[in-house]
């Protein structure tokens, strides 16, 4: 009898590794299945929207290949959004020239600009202002302008404007108010919506 359980422990000793085996694996799933599920990648995650950067005192200036001074953007203070490639300024303080040399100028408490300068929106009191352009040989005299608004949305490039607040715009001795406005100095093109009012001066003669 004795030797008949020898036999039986020995086929179970070849077995027994297979045994451990089969064991090992069926705890190595049941901890796959079980275990807390990986934390999202980093292009999953939501981005947030924290500066990277901050400003104090600032004065941003942007300079043509010549040399010329294109434009100059100061303020309090700034913070750089890398999410959104935006600057947001506080006491925000603008100056920029036309190819041929027109200046303009604007404030306004608040001011948000993308990366390179071509969007910039102002919040807050905004006034711009546009210095008149003299007559030439092929183009008439402009007055001074001025547009004064609680929002301001500009594309220097292109010299455009617009607003969805009501706006004041004083061009000359001319004034217009409305509840909107879209304006393009380059075609002379205003729009005003909503209550619109206008006064109009009679030009002087010579």
């Amino acid at each position: 009898m004795s030797g008949q359980w020898r036999r039986v422990g020995d086929k179970a000793s070849m077995y027994l590794p297979v045994l451990i085996m089969g064991l090992l694996a069926l705890g190595t799933w049941w901890l796959v299945r079980n275990a807390p599920k990986p934390l999202s990648s980093g292009t999953e995650k939501a981005v947030r929207h924290d500066p990277d950067y901050f400003l104090k005192d600032f004065v941003i200036k942007n300079f043509e290949a010549s040399g010329r001074l294109k434009s100059r953007l100061n303020g309090t203070t700034g913070e750089h959004f890398p999410d959104t490639d935006t600057l947001e300024i506080q006491d925000a303080r603008m100056l920029s020239f036309t190819p041929d040399g027109r200046k303009t100028i604007g404030s306004s408490n608040r001011a948000l600009s993308n990366g390179d300068g071509s969007e910039i929106q102002m919040f807050g009191q905004a006034v711009i202002t546009r210095e008149p352009v003299p007559a030439t040989a092929t183009q008439k005299a402009l007055p001074a302008m001025q547009l004064e608004s609680e929002f301001l949305q500009l594309w220097p490039n292109e010299e455009r404007a617009s607003t969805n607040k009501p706006v004041v715009m004083t061009r000359g001795s001319d004034k217009f108010t409305g509840d909107s406005m879209q304006y393009g100095h380059l075609d002379q093109i205003l729009q005003m919506q909503g209550r619109v009012k206008g006064v109009i001066q009679p030009s002087q003669k010579p």
